[in-house]
């Protein structure tokens, strides 16, 4: 197995920041009904307005969903908006360390689209 399965399998078995934090500044669900993966998220954000200081998750499915979110949104705690804004699919694919095929690849970016979508609401706010 390589190291990147390893931490696939232990993010998805020990997942980071897997909690709803209370009083969030940025709550966001979406899912995938063709496979019914689902990730709620909460995010604090810093006074300025800049950084995500913290982020929980709780979501349900299979395990590149659940463990990509668990390695994406640790990788995201001190990071600006913009920079996780910036994010694309294959910073997501290199992060991870994995090749996918599209149907896949819909797994893994669920967690990089519910991220998105919650930052560019708390950005339009």
């Amino acid at each position: 197995m390589s190291i990147y399965k390893e931490e696939l399998m232990d993010h998805f078995k020990h997942p980071r920041n897997k909690t709803l934090l209370n009083d969030p500044d940025v709550f966001i669900d979406d899912g995938n009904p063709s496979c019914g993966d689902k990730i709620s998220v909460t995010l604090n954000i810093s006074s300025d307005g800049d950084k995500i200081t913290e982020i929980g998750f709780t979501g349900s499915g299979c395990v590149l969903s659940q463990a990509s979110a668990s390695i994406l949104y640790e990788k995201m705690i001190g990071k600006t908006i913009d920079d996780a804004l910036s994010l694309s699919k294959d910073d997501l694919l290199k992060l991870l360390g994995l090749e996918l095929g599209p149907n896949r690849l819909k797994c893994a970016m669920l967690s990089l689209e519910v991220l998105k979508k919650g930052l560019l609401g708390f950005k339009s706010k």
